[in-house]
């Protein structure tokens, strides 16, 4: 990704955040990092490094603050109901301008793109998100591409993944993308992800 330093990613954790948008995303790059050679550096972190409380109760206590995680190489942003109130926060919307001028790869999980939209990384990208929010998506940036239809889109610099349990997909992709397929498959065997609904 253009530095010698090892793979940095980061997920952004904060209150209201979906649970499954932080830790199953969090599970598969934590999983490539115990077996990869590439030994990525998989943190969370929040605004100012205080604990969160997700949007079903369970309570996250981050590995750092926003002005110490340092330089990233990967940025997450998950969903939930917490992002309508960051995608309307002036200040949290210019961070996330910041750290797209110094991140090569963006990615949003379920609402995590509304934020996104809000801040004008999606400004005429295709992108997706949680189905019940494609219209707020659409009146964020009218001239986002939006795709109801996938799991998740990357389209280079930012990867854009559906709602909930579509993290987990676009998680494997990235480690398909930042090391190789058989990567990929190796955690997707780890963690035994293999979905069969049952409806």
């Amino acid at each position: 990704m253009g530095t010698d330093r090892p793979l940095q990613v980061g997920i952004f954790v904060f209150d209201d955040a979906e649970e499954l948008d932080v830790v199953g995303p969090y599970d598969v790059l934590a999983a490539w990092a115990r077996q990869s050679a590439l030994r990525p550096d998989v943190l969370t972190f929040s605004a100012d490094g205080a604990p969160v409380r997700c949007a079903k109760g369970l309570g996250l206590v981050p590995d750092r603050g926003a002005e110490t995680v340092g330089p990233l190489h990967v940025l997450i942003h998950p969903g939930g109901w917490g992002t309508r109130r960051l995608a309307a926060d002036r200040d949290h919307l210019a961070w996330i301008r910041r750290m797209r001028a110094t991140t090569p790869l963006m990615a949003s999980v379920c609402t995590g793109a509304l934020v996104y939209a809000a801040a004008g990384l999606l400004a005429g990208r295709p992108a997706t998100t949680h189905w019940s929010a494609v219209d707020e998506l659409a009146r964020l940036d009218p001239s986002v591409l939006v795709d109801t239809e996938a799991r998740f889109l990357d389209d280079g610099d930012v990867v854009t993944s559906a709602g909930v349990s579509a993290g987990i997909d676009m998680a494997l992709h990235l480690v398909a993308r930042l090391e190789s397929v058989e990567a990929a498959r190796a955690v997707r065997r780890q963690i035994q992800y293999d979905p069969a609904p049952p409806v």
